[in-house]
């Protein structure tokens, strides 16, 4: 059964730093992309970043020098180093990845920004 878990968001003010984390079980990570994406009150889910198997990363235009993602195999995690941020980064924060032709998601963090 695959699972994702993820852990760190809080409370930040402007122009500080979270840093999340998404714990994947059930899968052979080393072979697989992962995602993270947002979502904010009365908006649609965005996507934030991605890092493929093989490290390759890419990021929303608006978190581009603000955020890295990043994953360590060997313990089966993905994560997002969050810097200066911004209120508008207040969100629930998603993991995301495929595995078999199915798409599975975590529970969400939430990341609250204050001004």
């Amino acid at each position: 059964q695959v699972q994702l878990v993820e852990s760190g968001g809080g409370l930040a003010q402007a122009g500080g730093s979270l840093r999340l984390s998404c714990a994947a079980s059930g899968i052979i990570f080393s072979l697989i992309g992962m995602g993270w994406y947002r979502q904010a009150p009365g908006k649609q889910r965005e996507l934030v970043a991605t890092i493929t198997r093989t490290g390759s990363t890419n990021y929303a235009d608006s978190v581009k020098g603000r955020f890295t993602i990043s994953r360590e195999n060997a313990k089966n995690t993905v994560h997002l180093q969050m810097n200066s941020l911004k209120p508008e980064d207040t969100a629930v924060y998603y993991c995301k990845t495929e595995w078999a032709r199915t798409t599975y998601w975590g529970q969400g963090t939430q990341v609250t920004v204050s001004s």
